[in-house]
């Protein structure tokens, strides 16, 4: 596959997910105190299906091109980018595995102040991240 096309798909996954991250830091996340204690735990449910559907493929995409890129990044300049940009991949991983899954977890359970509040305060680590990764895959377009 030429490296370009795969450089526009790493590209256009990555700025689906930062603008998905963006919202659901600024708008879903925010409003999850405002669901109701009596119907959060179907709410979360339903949240944590219809959104593994939306974050899913450009996530696996976004991955796959990613380490696509880096194996062939030796023979491109602006290498350092592509290993910074895989470094920050690494962390928006890390972070949705240490900290939004275990949250949501706890959530289907029911609505927890303090568990919402840490989702919040700990998704900013994969929203920085994911908004860094854009300026480093559009310096290598």
């Amino acid at each position: 596959m030429e490296l370009h096309t795969v450089l526009v798909a790493h590209f256009a996954a990555t700025c689906v997910m930062t603008g998905l991250i963006w919202f659901v830091q600024v708008v879903h996340y925010p409003l999850f105190a405002s669901v109701g204690r009596e119907a959060f735990a179907a709410y979360q449910a339903q949240h944590v299906r219809l959104t593994t559907y939306v974050v899913g493929p450009p996530m696996l995409i976004e991955a796959t091109t990613g380490v696509y890129l880096v194996s062939q990044a030796a023979a491109l300049p602006n290498q350092w980018a592509f290993w910074a940009g895989m470094v920050l991949l690494g962390v928006v991983w890390v972070a949705t595995a240490a900290f939004s899954v275990p949250a949501h977890g706890r959530l289907e359970a029911g609505f927890d102040a303090k568990v919402h509040a840490r989702l919040v305060w700990t998704n900013w680590v994969r929203t920085l991240a994911w908004t860094a990764r854009v300026g480093l895959v559009w310096l290598l377009l």
